[in-house]
């Protein structure tokens, strides 16, 4: 009696149904369905845009890149040009896309050549907005940029004049995690000295640039130093974070 009294009691637990079992249901209708995110890179050529994104999801994104020489490089214009793949780690699904901006930058007059780049995050607000009031919403798929990688040279003593206005015109637009490119290059001392620099400017120029959320009150003091210090330290890439 004892033993089937324990199996009927196990029985009802995995029978349970209540608002306890919404997390466990969101979960798996969030893995079954999977994920979407749209990452757009922009910089200078040879500030390691590729090799970031490589190292970050490593895979092989641009195994067909062809590399321009100086003729061609002078009468290159800014180009939008995508890059999709399916990535699953641990049964969780996510299709990635990375949105590269070839030409960005490279030019001797560079004024307004951020203009490409925001009309294209306009364009995919645009037909997602025309999709969510559409009649069929099931399987819209979000091609909206969710975040933008912005890779600032490690020379020089802080933002340049085209870094202050493509961030500028970004900014209302997607969430901006500025890089500084190549940082392995650098001394500690330098790195800090830019990164400072760098974070005075983003103020002083009223730049908004993604910050992570703000941890829980009653977290211990270490946590809130190490949560304090995530967007510091995420301003760097170079082989030394990797």
């Amino acid at each position: 009696m004892q033993k089937g009294k324990l199996t009927g009691l196990r029985a009802t637990e995995k029978q349970y149904v209540g608002f306890a079992t919404l997390p466990n249901q969101v979960h798996r209708k969030s893995v079954k369905k999977g994920f979407d995110f749209t990452l757009m890179v922009a910089g200078e050529s040879g500030m390691g845009k590729s090799t970031l994104v490589n190292s970050l999801f490593l895979t092989d994104l641009y195994k067909d890149r062809k590399l321009l020489n100086a003729e061609e490089r002078i009468n290159q214009t800014v180009e939008i040009i995508k890059h999709t793949v399916d990535i699953e780690e641990k049964g969780v699904k996510l299709k990635l896309t990375i949105v590269d901006t070839p030409g960005f930058g490279d030019a001797v007059n560079n004024n307004e050549c951020w203009k490409p780049i925001t009309d294209y995050i306009d364009q995919q607000f645009e037909q997602y907005f025309r999709d969510e009031s559409g009649l069929n919403r099931k399987n819209i798929q979000d091609n909206r940029v969710h975040c933008c990688l912005y890779f600032i040279p490690p020379f020089g003593h802080g933002l340049r004049p085209v870094d202050v206005e493509f961030m500028k015109a970004l900014h209302e637009k997607v969430n901006i995690i500025p890089l500084i490119a190549k940082a392995d290059c650098l001394t500690p001392n330098e790195i800090k000295k830019l990164k400072d620099r760098i974070r005075e400017e983003i103020d002083k120029f009223g730049i908004k640039v993604y910050q992570f959320p703000e941890c829980d009150s009653d977290e211990d003091e270490e946590f809130k130093q190490l949560d304090k210090d995530h967007f510091y330290r995420i301003l760097t890439s170079g082989r030394k974070q990797l």
